[in-house]
């Protein structure tokens, strides 16, 4: 959407699919004649009444096709925009966790952080809860009862995302 800064997590990227993303993101900048702006706003708080009317919202962060999706990143961007349309930030982080797995019929099992449950889990230095661009300060990453430095996480995809 025109407006918007390129986001982090390029660097992930396979270097062709890079450069496409950047000139794909340099042209809709240029748009000045683009309806997404509108489109956006109007997205996002349908978004909003739809949660606070009870339904339950989803986060994914689904490839279109169109770009502008980097994984992992665009998950924790999702949860930015959610409070940017005007969501708490524990809003959004439920949205984002326990919304999927109560959707999936699988909370019970996951989705929340409750003893006796199965947890994956991203350990943070800060509060999302209250600043949710803290989702971005990963320290750790728990997969299956491992824990996993996200800056070698990073590192062994550097470059590679997008391969076929």
């Amino acid at each position: 959407m025109p407006g918007r800064p390129l986001p982090p997590g390029l660097d992930v990227l396979d270097p062709q699919l890079r450069a496409q993303f950047e000139q794909r993101h340099a042209a809709t900048a240029a748009n000045t004649a683009s309806t997404y702006a509108a489109l956006f706003a109007k997205a996002r708080a349908m978004e909003l009444a739809f949660a606070r009317a009870g339904g339950l919202l989803l986060a994914g962060t689904d490839p279109t096709g169109g770009g502008g999706v980097i994984p992992g990143y665009s998950n924790q961007h999702e949860l930015e925009l959610l409070v940017e349309s005007g969501f708490t930030p524990l809003e959004a982080i439920r949205i984002g966790t326990l919304n999927g797995a109560t959707f999936l019929r699988r909370a019970d099992r996951v989705g929340s952080i409750v003893v006796g449950k199965d947890a994956d889990l991203v350990v943070v230095a800060g509060d999302p809860a209250t600043r949710i661009a803290d989702v971005r300060n990963v320290q750790i990453v728990f997969k299956q009862g491992v824990g996993y430095d996200p800056a070698k996480l990073i590192e062994s995809v550097r470059g590679k995302v997008g391969l076929f």
